[in-house]
């Protein structure tokens, strides 16, 4: 079947001018426009120096509004589900979350890389904290993503937050499988049609190959236009018909519907659940790829130093908060390198994502047409040649030329490589919720990576606080645990962990952290279904529903006792935890179950001298595990060699 595809493939290579034809309209849709600026603009904005940098105008004035006119109310609900469970609260927790406190906390969630399954389980995770759900709300938990300021994602949690905030903030479920009554059309919503699968949709080769023809045919606008294409665009066109509107069921191989071309990361803010300030302030986070970067500062096993600058997408900017650049170009305005012509259509929301996700740069194929990817990459060069030009990473022309020349790396190149978010080690997307600018109290970190058996031990934590600790003026991060073994020996990753719990005037400004990982089976005895494999690319509705049932189970279950499946006071836990940045700031000591909550969930900072260290070896088989799109590669290497 796998030589079928092959050689349908090649034979088309001899006939390329079939595509000859006009445009798709998913080609146009694609396609970056350019035209003159607005007047006044101006591409770069420095963002200040550590200690001293600023939002955006518009990230700043969507906050301040959210928690205005949205997060009291959120907090007031929140609460009210946590007292439903337990109405012993001290009163200091119910002060700070009423709707007339000035102490509000600013929760920032962040969800990490590991593929579909990484996706699902940080879906899960986000539908045990929402208030539409009344189970959520029964179990305590409910209505603490209603009162999140900020959202992060990378890779596979990017996958999840990117089609969650174009898709207008729909529940999990209607995400996931899309409305109960769909209407068909361009900029709707379809769910992420997961029984169909990344890498090949059909069992039908000749249905497979058109449509592989065909994803290379949607991008031969922007080709024609003058911009870079490489692998990357076709990676995420092929996301675009699971996590961007406009593909169903109905019409998933037809080619008269855009299938999330046109649909921009900037349009985000045209939603509505976004003009009303209803959504989290959501962020992508990637890595960057630079020419001449420091080798010897790659973690063994990754592939991106941990000195290279960590940018971010966010619905207003995109660049980094790194001291080494500390500057942010327009999203809406990607692919503008003057402050005369601007291009707009660059920013599509899938290539956010497939660039958050892009890890074909380990896979080794950059020009070579003989490799397992030939065929696809034969495809591409025969109708879109780019001599000189590396095909496996996401290519963005550099806003940033000639800005920081002396720290920036990237400073002298035309175009910034993008690949995966977690390709440094650093696997959860905390880094934008670090910023001091933007004042976070309390990190929600959901850990879904695939180090041990399809379960999480923690490394992601040792790379950030490894990365923090460079630049110790630009951010601040709790003390974890430094071996992955004492995560395994404490049972940090199957139960929650809170990190950073005490204060000291020297890291006042450090977020707490609440962690939750993907571990293990749940307390209540179930075998264990959330560990699935990142080279699954696909799953049917049943399938992942039984994970997001599990999911539920571990976001709600605390850490039980005496053998008991769910701790009871999990959810006064939780708040107390939220809240306890804003109880300091107040001036107020821990109290009543607060106090045996901090006891019970807090690390106490004890390193165990036996632990394994955080070995080559290890981290070698963590970063072909957790990434997700390396799985999807292989998935496409074994269809078309097998």
């Amino acid at each position: 079947m796998v030589q079928n595809r092959f050689a349908i493939l090649l034979a088309l290579l001899s006939w390329p001018s079939i595509f000859a034809m006009a445009q798709t309209v998913a080609s146009q849709a694609y396609t970056p426009i350019a035209a003159r600026c607005p007047a006044g603009f101006n591409l770069v904005r420095m963002a200040g120096t550590p200690g001293n940098q600023a939002l955006s105008s518009s990230e700043a004035s969507y906050v301040q509004n959210r928690k205005t006119d949205v997060l009291p109310q959120a907090w007031k609900t929140y609460l009210s589900n946590v007292l439903s469970t337990n109405p012993s609260l001290p009163g200091y927790v119910s002060s700070i979350l009423s709707e007339a406190s000035s102490e509000i906390p600013t929760l920032g969630i962040a969800t990490s890389g590991g593929g579909y399954r990484a996706a699902i389980f940080g879906a899960g995770v986000l539908n045990a904290l929402d208030a539409r759900n009344s189970s959520s709300d029964a179990a305590g938990t409910g209505g603490l993503l209603q009162a999140a300021t900020y959202l992060s994602g990378l890779s596979g949690g990017s996958w999840f937050i990117t089609s969650l905030a174009q898709a207008n903030f729909p529940t999990i479920q209607e995400l996931i499988f899309g409305p109960a009554s769909p209407t068909v059309s361009n900029n709707s919503w379809g769910g992420w049609n997961a029984n169909y699968d990344i890498a090949t949709p059909s069992a039908n080769p000749i249905t497979d190959t058109e449509y592989y023809t065909n994803l290379v045919d949607e991008l031969r606008g922007k080709y024609d236009a003058g911009y870079v294409v490489t692998f990357a665009d076709y990676w995420g066109r092929t996301l675009a018909r699971h996590f961007t509107n406009g593909t169903f069921s109905s019409n998933f191989y037809d080619e008269s519907y855009t299938h999330g071309a046109g649909i921009l990361w900037s349009a985000v803010a045209n939603t509505t659940s976004f003009a009303s300030y209803s959504i989290p302030f959501p962020i992508v986070v990637t890595n960057l790829q630079a020419a001449g970067q420091n080798s010897s500062e790659i973690i063994a096993g990754d592939s991106i130093p941990i000195t290279n600058p960590i940018f971010e997408f966010n619905v207003f900017e995109t660049g980094s908060f790194d001291p080494q650049l500390s500057a942010f170009a327009p999203t809406k305005y990607l692919g503008t390198t003057n402050n005369s012509i601007c291009v707009t259509n660059y920013d599509q929301s899938a290539l956010v994502t497939g660039s958050s996700s892009e890890l074909f740069n380990g896979a080794n194929f950059t020009n070579t047409f003989n490799s397992s990817f030939g065929p696809i990459l034969a495809l591409m060069a025969s109708l879109m040649p780019e001599p000189k030009v590396e095909y496996d990473v996401a290519s963005w022309p550099n806003p940033f030329y000639g800005v920081a020349p002396k720290t920036f790396i990237d400073s002298a190149q035309t175009n910034l490589n993008m690949v995966d978010g977690g390709e440094d080690g650093e696997v959860i997307p905390l880094q934008p919720l670090l910023v001091k600018a933007r004042g976070i109290d309390v990190i929600f970190a959901i850990d879904a990576t695939n180090d041990i058996n399809g379960f999480a031990d923690g490394s992601s934590l040792i790379a950030t606080q490894n990365r923090t600790s460079l630049y110790p003026s630009a951010y601040s991060f709790p003390l974890v645990p430094t071996s992955m073994g004492e995560y395994t020996a404490q049972n940090l990753t199957t139960r929650p962990t809170f990190f950073g719990c005490n204060t000291t005037s020297s890291n006042a400004s450090t977020p707490l952290l609440i962690y939750l990982a993907n571990g293990g089976p749940p307390y209540d005895g179930e075998a264990p279904v959330t560990n699935t494999a990142t080279t699954q690319t696909s799953y049917s509705s049943s399938e992942i529903q039984t994970m997001l049932s599990q999911t539920f189970v571990i976001t709600t279950q605390g850490y039980p006792t005496n053998g008991a499946t769910k701790d009871p006071n999990w959810p006064s836990c939780l708040a107390c935890a939220v809240v306890d940045r804003a109880r300091e700031r107040a001036g107020v000591a821990r109290s009543g179950i607060c106090s045996t909550c901090m006891n019970r969930y807090c690390w106490d900072g004890n390193t165990l001298t036996t632990a394994a260290s955080r070995s080559g070896a290890h981290r070698i088989g963590h970063a072909f595990g957790q990434l997700g799109a390396f799985g999807v590669a292989s998935a496409i290497v074994a269809m078309l060699m097998m």
